[in-house]
């Protein structure tokens, strides 16, 4: 005689519950993991993007004589029209506005010179603040706003 406990098919409330809790502790592990590695690659798409400021800025140098003002003087002209010293079409425009990959870009020229900083829009998109200059070494700084006077980025 065959029993009706042997016909039961399924998972018991017990075993769902062990199976749950090993899903949420190894949840538990990685999501910080994660979070560490997303904030990384934030930073360093900072830093890329300061490189690409100093670079355009030597083009924008070369091309024009002095250095750009602005982001907005590297970024794309208005509408379709060609590249002027008031609009070079150098950087993309999230980046001639000063936003890109959760990181607020600030740019102060002047003919013979500029200093970028680049600092986190919230906690989550990064801890390091950055900075750069015409000598193109780019700085850092933990928790706030980076300076001539902080180490170079190894």
């Amino acid at each position: 005689m065959i029993r009706n406990r042997d016909k039961k098919k399924g998972f018991s409330l017990i075993e769902l519950l062990i199976v749950i809790a090993i899903i949420l502790i190894i949840a538990a592990i990685a999501i910080p993991k994660l979070t560490q590695a997303r904030k990384a690659a934030y930073e360093m798409a900072a830093i890329r993007s300061m490189h690409t400021i100093n670079t355009t800025q030597i083009q924008y140098f070369s091309t024009y004589g002095r250095y750009a003002q602005s982001l907005n003087e590297l970024g794309p002209p208005p509408g379709s029209g060609a590249a002027s010293p008031a609009a070079a079409d150098l950087i993309p425009e999230t980046l001639a506005v000063g936003l890109q990959s959760g990181y607020v870009f600030t740019m102060v020229g002047t003919p013979s010179g500029y200093t970028i900083n680049g600092d986190p829009q919230a906690e989550s998109t990064g801890t390091r603040h950055f900075f750069t200059d015409h000598s193109n070494v780019i700085r850092q700084n933990f928790g706030q706003p980076a300076s001539e006077s902080d180490p170079a980025i190894q």
